[in-house]
């Protein structure tokens, strides 16, 4: 049988490759982004009373009340703004899940999505599925900002959706208040939509506030903007997330929705629902904590020969490895493994056509331990 792929770019993906090789060479892994220590005890402790309650049958499509009606309540706290449970929050299987159901719900074919290099790897397959077509606008370096008179330039009749992500994957950075204003004067007198990606809306550092597209009714108005409880609760094996979007919008999203994975875990949910409200320190907190991480798996690298790039949001680290070999980044972290016994990942994957810039992504993500055994190695290069 002759088989005619749909994703002719695709496949294995960098994180599967890296995890692989590292399970190999029995490397310390901070290449794939999840923590290696555990949510809540609370977290847990409900899920366990979730299941022997009997909450273990098909939730509703588009998620439990009480859960919705969590979500609603934070992005209030946290946002200003007010939406409606029923008709504008989502519960996916997963930010991933949500993603996709956003792009697949208005992508049509011919449609173009500007996304933004380097960026995570499951935008552009799914933009492609939908028989659309991912414009790439690279970062501007150093800082990975983005050169909004770039995007002007770019937009078309064909422009259907601009996808963007902060606190950013893989580099760090954040967009700043300012950015969504000009967001907002691009996209104004169009019909094209935004699709944010704020899975680490809660890991921000050095006292800077998440600038959520939900803050701007502007762009509130036009967006679909997609959450991750695994990100913020330390259990991305359970694939929980949620998109919040207008009414129009998140209709078409749960037609999508609906045939895609129908629902999503219920005793999670109704864990998360519980946890939500009887503890909001968690993910209020969770700046400090990470920041803490990331302060100290700094100063265990300053000794060594990587130069550490800025990091202002959620949980990854780039360093800059031309002063140990001038290879290209992806031999470099075949060898890094090999060599040092650490896995990474290289940046090059995240873009369609990447700069020689020898940068590798370093989750830190990890427990002390974990950090500290990755570190001695990598000084010792």
């Amino acid at each position: 049988m002759q088989l005619q792929t749909k994703l002719p770019k695709v496949g294995t993906t960098i994180f599967t490759v890296m995890s692989q090789l590292a399970a190999e060479h029995k490397a310390v892994n901070l290449g794939q982004g999840f923590p290696d220590f555990d949510g809540p005890p609370a977290l847990r402790d409900a899920l366990t009373r979730a299941m022997a309650q009997g909450r273990n049958q098909y939730a509703p499509m588009a998620g439990i009340a009480p859960l919705r009606e969590a979500i609603a309540r934070k992005t209030e706290r946290l946002y200003g703004r007010k939406i409606n449970p029923d008709t504008e929050v989502t519960v996916t299987s997963g930010a991933t899940e949500a993603l996709f159901a956003a792009i697949a719900a208005v992508v049509h074919a011919g449609d173009e999505v500007i996304v933004f290099d380097p960026c995570y790897d499951s935008y552009e397959p799914a933009i492609e599925l939908c028989g659309g077509r991912a414009i790439h606008i690279p970062l501007q370096l150093p800082d990975f900002s983005v050169d909004w008179q770039r995007v002007k330039d770019a937009m078309t009749p064909r422009t259907r959706l601009i996808m963007i992500n902060s606190p950013h994957n893989p580099t760090g950075a954040v967009l700043a208040a300012g950015d969504l204003e000009q967001l907002a004067a691009i996209v104004r007198d169009s019909e094209v939509m935004v699709l944010s990606d704020e899975v680490y809306e809660h890991i921000i550092f050095d006292g800077l506030a998440h600038q959520s597209v939900l803050r701007h009714a502007e762009l509130a108005a036009r967006s679909f903007v997609v959450s991750s409880f695994g990100k913020t609760y330390h259990c991305t094996g359970w694939k929980v997330g949620y998109c919040i979007a207008p009414p129009a919008l998140s209709a078409e999203f749960r037609k999508v929705h609906q045939y895609l994975t129908f629902c999503t875990f219920s005793p999670a949910q109704w864990a998360l629902a519980e946890v939500l409200e009887s503890d909001p320190a968690h993910y209020l907190e969770l700046p400090a904590f990470y920041q803490a991480r990331r302060d100290a798996f700094r100063a265990l690298l300053a000794p060594g020969r990587f130069k550490l790039l800025p990091v202002c949001g959620a949980y990854f680290q780039l360093v800059d490895y031309s002063a140990i070999k001038q290879i290209d980044d992806l031999n470099f972290c075949e060898w890094l493994v090999r060599e040092a016994g650490v896995a990474a990942i290289p940046v090059s994957a995240f873009y369609e056509t990447p700069p020689d810039t020898h940068l590798i992504r370093l989750c830190f993500a990890k427990s002390e331990t974990t950090l500290e055994a990755a570190a001695e190695r990598l000084c010792k290069l």
